[in-house]
């Protein structure tokens, strides 16, 4: 009898790992947001902080382990926390904007960020995107928060004690507090930002306690002062009562980029639920989001991780705009500082998220993603410029002119389907592609030598000049694209079509590599295909030949035939993983990342390659693809601390895992097709907005059968190695037949592969 419950609770056990998500066990449940967390700036594991939001939240909530002046805001490692912040920050590169933070305590009145922090635990924290809990061990207690969009209530459990206190540190380089006695109330201002805002740049707040004050006191960076209320570099505010043992303290916080009567407004959205009801409508939110994309048949860590990165493909960009008495979307504008009618939203780097995560947007959200569209119809009108990294307003990082994918991708997608003015944002990429910006990061820098050579030189003290080349060529690309579906001049559409052929102009036929070239038109010398930066950007030639995402069997020609090209990718994954680093002086994370990653030149901690793996597929070797791309998932994703393998850069490398775990991948947005890998799942479905299913099946899925045997589209036998936007959002059942043996005659024909400009009839 013993045996046989034995043998039954193992089996129980065993269905319960190798199901999906169940209604004890929601999408929620599995999410990590400390993934990532523990990182440094030699060693990024993902450069996150556990961001407790609600999906695409204007503000955000982390608790904070770092100072104010560090990006880092929370590491895994740290031991104490200075208090709770209200942050924007997307990355810790970028750092933060518009923040304030909040600290309880007991005792004496220590209120520096150092005297007032706390050891604690990871034991005693409980950590979901909806809620945040922790004791403050030196304090004695127990702070909660959860978040609507743009407020959050905040529960502290004290102890008995005559000196309890909330400090509101709205932090340096310019920051008002008044506290409102009679209300239970603080308000201010903070402008602490990292760049990229107007001069009259505020961010706005209000903090609304249910207990009545014992006292009140403000301060001045480190100088305790009397009085309620003080506008100086570093204002705060520290309000204080007596409480019994296990005593609640509820308190109230929103802010606003407007105005004080707009976080008045904006607190509102908390209603007059409790804690707990606002807790569980945050835990429904994320679980509606989250529980649109179903997974089964795999193990607890793969749900962990997946799920994960799904939360994390859900955060950026994040919502700009504020909405009125009458409920009316407006903004205030980071371009011109002005407070005007419609949507607007920032924080993302078109570099990074127009590989996957737009797209993504474009497949399970094209509605709020049409909403991003008209703010970027926004950014243009009241800035001149689309941003390629808005934080909130343009700034100054990366290259490329990747706002044309994002732009010419969400049309070309589902822009029949949506209302937003496409003709500005044409006019937009048309002014973008032809003119160099106010910033180098902005329009196109060396527009004046691409456009006239086709490339732009190596030495015109342009930095970074062959990674500018190639993503403008492919830009160019979604440009014509846009211009045909827009119906645009012939002459117009031709042009576009012809610059994005201009990587060629950079192919080394000597190396079959991408090489800088010099203005006189011969390469430049000496040439060190490991050499990090210099032509390239955060990367080598190694990682950015590939990056001719619109005609890969153009760029198989110029090595030679699919053949050639095939035993080039071969090379990136067996070369050792040496570098040189002389152009940085220094051994950048990124270069440290793929050194530890142990596959060779593959450096998919880093943007640039890592659509690279699914490009066997263009070649007719799939069955490569699949291996590398499932050792990619399996290797360099984890739901752990440290279970990224670089910076995950506001969803970018998450949304790499979620569509490579569907077993499809948008090599080149601006086209219509999804290059196919391998189903981490056995099951998964997608529920889409227009209320369509995709229904994808491998019920041999396991470690082993990695492969795929043969695909069926709707019950017809689907030999293609890509598959069709249009299609699949009419609802798709995909049913995979896994295997562990690689099987080399599926997809091996030309017909079979994906789209590539020269093949283009």
């Amino acid at each position: 009898m013993t045996n046989y419950t034995n043998l039954k609770n193992l089996i129980l056990t065993l269905s319960l790992l190798f199901t999906g998500v169940t209604n004890a066990q929601e999408a929620v449940d599995y999410v990590n947001p400390l993934v990532g967390t523990d990182s440094k700036p030699s060693m990024s594991n993902g450069n996150t902080y556990p961001a407790i939001a609600m999906p695409w939240g204007m503000n955000f909530w982390t608790p904070q382990t770092g100072k104010m002046v560090d990006g880092w805001a929370y590491t895994y490692a740290a031991d104490k926390l200075r208090g709770f912040k209200q942050t924007h920050q997307p990355s810790p590169w970028m750092n933060d904007y518009g923040q304030f933070a909040i600290m309880p305590l007991t005792g004496k009145l220590r209120f520096t960020e150092d005297d007032r922090a706390s050891w604690y635990s990871h034991k005693s924290e409980i950590v979901k995107p909806h809620y945040y809990s922790v004791y403050l061990a030196d304090h004695d207690i127990t702070t909660e928060i959860t978040p609507t969009e743009r407020a959050a209530m905040f529960r502290f459990t004290f102890p008995e004690n005559e000196n309890s206190h909330v400090v509101l540190d709205a932090l340096d380089k310019g920051s008002y507090v008044k506290i409102i006695p009679s209300e239970r109330k603080i308000i201010g201002y903070t402008t602490k930002n990292s760049g990229g805002v107007p001069e009259n740049f505020k961010n706005y707040f209000v903090m609304v306690f249910d207990k009545d004050f014992e006292s009140t006191k403000t301060f001045s960076a480190e100088q305790l002062l009397e009085g309620l209320e003080i506008e100086t570099d570093h204002a705060g505010a520290i309000v204080s009562f007596k409480t019994k043992r296990g005593e609640v303290v509820i308190a109230n916080v929103a802010s606003s980029f407007i105005s004080y009567d707009q976080a008045e407004l904006n607190l509102k959205e908390l209603g007059t639920d409790d804690f707990d009801t606002l807790k569980q409508k945050g835990r429904a939110a994320w679980n509606k989001e989250l529980g649109r994309i179903k997974v089964e048949g795999g193990s607890i860590d793969q749900f962990k991780t997946f799920y994960s990165c799904l939360y994390r493909s859900l955060l950026f960009p994040r919502k700009f705009f504020e909405y009125d008495l009458n409920g009316n979307v407006m903004h205030y504008s980071p371009y011109n500082g002005k407070v005007l009618p419609g949507y607007m939203f920032t924080d993302t780097g078109f570099w990074d998220t127009f590989r996957a995560l737009f797209p993504f947007l474009n497949l399970m959200y094209p509605e709020l993603n049409a909403q991003i569209q008209e703010g970027l119809a926004n950014a243009y009108k009241e800035g001149g410029w689309l941003p390629e990294w808005g934080s909130p307003g343009l700034r100054n990082v990366m290259v490329g002119n990747n706002s044309a994918s994002v732009v010419a991708d969400a049309y070309l997608k589902n822009g029949n389907n949506q209302n937003y003015d496409i003709e500005t944002l044409y006019e937009a990429l048309i002014h973008g592609a032809n003119n160099a910006g106010p910033l180098t990061a902005v329009g196109r820098a060396g527009v004046d030598y691409y456009n006239k050579l086709g490339y732009v030189p190596y030495d015109v003290d342009i930095n970074e000049n062959a990674a500018r080349t190639l993503e403008y060529a492919y830009d160019d690309f979604t440009i014509y694209q846009l211009a045909k579906a827009l119906n645009k001049p012939k002459k117009e559409i031709n042009l576009y079509k012809k610059r994005s052929l201009n990587y060629k102009n950079l192919f080394d036929p000597e190396t079959k590599l991408m090489r800088g070239k010099n203005e006189n038109g011969e390469f430049m010398a000496p040439f060190n295909p490991f050499k990090w930066g210099d032509a390239f950007t955060e990367g080598n030639s190694w990682h950015y030949t590939w990056s001719v995402f619109h005609d890969i069997q153009g760029l198989a020609n110029l090595m030679g035939g699919n053949e050639a090209f095939a035993a080039k990718l071969d090379e990136v994954f067996s070369l050792p993983p040496v570098f040189d680093e002389s152009y940085y002086g220094f051994v950048i994370h990124e270069i440290r990342e793929m050194q530890v990653a142990n596959m060779g030149q593959y450096a998919h901690g880093n943007q640039p390659i890592q659509h690279m793996p699914y490009l066997y597929n263009f070649a007719g070797q799939p069955w490569k693809t699949q291996y590398w791309v499932r050792e990619t998932m399996d290797r360099m994703y984890t739901p752990a601390p440290d279970g990224y393998c670089g910076d995950e850069d506001n969803g970018q490398t998450s949304a790499w895992y979620v569509f490579s775990a569907m077993g499809f991948y948008p090599v080149c947005p601006g086209t219509d097709q999804y290059v196919l890998g391998t189903p981490l799942f056995q099951k998964t479905t997608l529920v889409l907005e227009n209320g369509k299913e995709i229904s994808i099946n491998a019920p041999k899925n396991s470690a082993s059968n990695k492969y795929v045997n043969a695909l069926t589209l709707n019950g017809k036998t689907y030999s293609k190695n890509w598959l069709s936007h249009k299609e699949l959002m009419q609802g798709a059942v995909l049913d995979f037949e896994m295997t562990d043996t690689p099987n080399k005659t599926r997809g091996t024909k030309s017909e079979d592969f994906p789209f590539s400009l020269s093949n283009e009839k």
